[in-house]
């Protein structure tokens, strides 16, 4: 087994040689080598060139594939290969295919085409994960096993059958029996009440709205039927692989959110995920540094791994634009900056041929003589000398909670408002933060809050009894705590807490909210420092000094932001989506009463981090977004210019450094 790179950042990506000709392949050696690929990721959709027919295996070219990149110092993430089925398996067993939410079977053609409560998909997928695990245990290019890949972003949720029956197998194991689902869904409504376990289906097209609880059970169970399906993959490899560490490439850009990762997170040996700029965003690098900071909170504040990203375009959007010289450096740093310790990318070599032939790559369609591979090379070296960053991890004072079942949950139908998208609030007080070059950690509402002066509750729609207390005990003893709105509604059988808005946080923050008024989209309401949109509520404070009011409307007069001191702390309510100066002054307010301070002193357009080390160690990174030279205060040695900083360092348009301080 090879260790995995340590003396450096990993760099690489996944590798299809399967696609390309054996003569290109040496070709691909040589020019890893001069990008400076330390890992790939190998065989992920390689299934139908593994056992082109059932129990016909053919290893030979993986052998001698594996044999070339341990002959070129290449650590190996070698895939299970078992993402998507080949055709001779969807055609001998159509069963195993996925059906959507009107009944309609997902044909083979495409990718994951199985439904993830397959048996017969199951019993493939485990005996090729053993064929390969005995097989390459031993091989001396192996650092690292890939499971699956990508789980969920394509076939789930599934409706067909077998999920239903899996799901009453689910449901049986959550509640104890009948009576307790029907508690729990609230059947009483609309004569939904079972009285037998085969009447209850999954949550299928239906005359109106489905029961919002159910839906909820059923994310729950399909982001439980692929966790199990993984530890079963994992499993096969522990008893034929055994030593050799496991993962499986989430998906932590903010739009996906099938998966509950927090509840997967322990069942990896590394954290690792893919993440994607999306062009449609207001700030699409602020997403990314959200994201960066989601994944390292799910790992637990260890370093991870980034599995995939993209050098330039990718293929899926409306329109694809390409990074600016420049962008994916600045967008890889970003990620190391936030605990990264290793860069891959999607994918070695731009195919040729199907339905990613235009999402970039390592090596173009322009090949060697391009600016975007001098760039990968340059990015490539740069990994290297960033070896002494690897294993330091990111230190922050606050938290920004985040919870995906209460995020699915506030997905639910018949909500007040449609335009109200969870995780907006998150990324927006993330994003003014990371502008104020203040670190946060993104974390679930169980994690341990004792090391942090702020905890921000953005949204966090349906809590338990147990993590509301958990922000009211920081609060208690000194953590400023901000709680938004929508925050505290329900608990976690989506039922509505009786008694007045915020329910959970209620009695925390000394308000009580009677109604609800959502605004329609291009409307704002007036506060007295600025203006508020999305939302804003009949509230009455019950002990909280009110530090803002709704100017006009028919809320005008009424508290829109308050405070209470909590024991050595404070609880703060905003109960309105304010502008950025608005909600700016705010978060500037309560850092600084919690005092907290910023990473560095950044001038406007310029992200700041820190990692740090057990000893003393630390690394400052700056990454200027904008288009024009800036100066920050800094010493020590910039390790992208391999150059000493007295004092400041000048970063060029778009550039980027790595000062290791002192």
């Amino acid at each position: 087994m090879r260790s995995w790179p340590s003396d450096r950042i990993a760099f690489g990506g996944d590798y299809n040689p399967e696609q390309w000709p054996r003569e290109t392949w040496a070709e691909d050696m040589a020019l890893m080598r001069e990008a400076g690929v330390s890992f790939v990721s190998l065989g992920i959709f390689s299934w139908s060139w593994l056992e082109p027919a059932k129990g016909e295996y053919e290893f030979g070219w993986l052998d001698e594939i594996m044999d070339l990149l341990h002959a070129n110092g290449i650590a190996v993430d070698l895939a299970t290969a078992t993402a998507t089925p080949p055709p001779w398996l969807s055609a001998a067993h159509p069963e195993m295919l996925p059906v959507d939410h009107e009944g309609h079977t997902l044909w083979p053609g495409s990718r994951q085409a199985w439904c993830p409560s397959s048996p017969v998909f199951r019993e493939y997928a485990l005996a090729l994960t053993r064929e390969l695990g005995r097989r390459y245990h031993d091989h001396p290019a192996l650092a690292l096993w890939h499971v699956s890949n990508e789980y969920a972003c394509h076939n789930v949720p599934c409706y067909c059958d077998t999920c239903a029956a899996e799901f009453r197998v689910w449901l049986r194991r959550r509640y104890p029996d009948l009576d307790a689902i029907n508690d729990a869904w609230g059947t009483a409504f609309w004569s939904q009440r079972y009285t037998e376990w085969d009447q209850i289906l999954p949550p299928r097209k239906t005359t109106t709205f489905a029961n919002p609880t159910q839906l909820l059970d059923y994310r729950r169970f399909q982001s439980d039927q692929l966790l199990d399906f993984y530890r079963a993959e994992k499993a096969v490899l522990a008893e034929t692989s055994p030593g050799v560490p496991v993962t499986t490439n989430f998906m932590t850009l903010t739009s996906f959110r099938h998966l509950d990762y927090n509840q997967w997170a322990p069942d990896q040996d590394v954290v690792s995920t893919d993440h994607y700029l999306v062009a449609s965003l207001d700030d699409p690098a602020a997403e990314l540094s959200f994201s960066a900071d989601l994944t390292r909170g799910i790992a637990g504040g260890r370093p991870w791994m980034l599995m995939e990203h993209s050098t330039s375009a990718v293929n899926w959007q409306p329109v694809n634009p390409a990074k600016a010289p420049g962008e994916m450096t600045r967008n890889s740093l970003a990620h190391v900056a936030r605990g990264a310790d290793s860069l891959g990318f999607f994918q070695f070599r731009q195919s040729r041929a199907g339905a990613e032939k235009f999402h970039s790559a390592l090596v173009p369609h322009a090949g060697r003589d391009s600016d975007r591979f001098r760039e990968v090379a340059a990015l490539g070296a740069l990994a290297g000398r960033l070896g002494e960053v690897v294993g330091s991890t990111v230190t922050s004072s606050v938290a920004i909670l985040f919870d995906y079942q209460s995020n699915w949950a506030a997905q639910g139908p018949c909500m007040p408002s449609a335009d109200l998208d969870p995780v907006t609030m998150a990324t927006t007080v993330h994003r003014l933060l990371r502008e104020r070059g203040i670190a946060a950690d993104v974390v679930h509402p169980g994690a341990d809050l004792a090391a942090y002066d702020v905890v921000v509750v953005p949204t966090l729609y349906a809590v338990s009894d147990e993590h509301a207390a958990a922000v009211a005990a920081a609060a208690e003893r000194g953590a400023q705590v901000l709680v938004t709105y929508f925050s505290g509604i329900s608990d976690l059988d989506d039922h509505v807490r009786l008694g007045g808005y915020p329910g959970a946080f209620r009695d925390l923050l000394g308000v009580r909210t009677e109604e609800f008024y959502p605004l329609v989209a291009g409307d704002a309401v007036a506060l007295g420092t600025g203006t508020g949109t999305r939302w804003s509520e009949h509230l009455t404070s019950t002990g909280a000094e009110v530090v803002d009011s709704y100017a006009d409307g028919p809320l005008a007069g009424r508290p829109a932001i308050t405070r209470r001191p909590v024991g050595s702390g404070a609880a703060w309510y905003l109960s309105t989506s304010p502008d950025d100066h608005t909600l700016g002054a705010l978060l500037d307010r309560i850092v600084s009463d919690a005092g907290v301070r910023p990473v560095a002193d950044v001038p406007a357009g310029v992200e700041a981090a820190r990692r740090s080390a057990e000893g003393g160690a630390s690394w400052l990174f700056l990454l200027n977004h904008t288009g024009q030279e800036q100066v920050v205060p800094a010493s020590g040695h910039d390790l992208v210019a391999d150059a000493a900083v007295d004092g400041q360092v000048t970063l060029a348009p778009g550039g980027v450094a790595v000062v290791r301080e002192g």
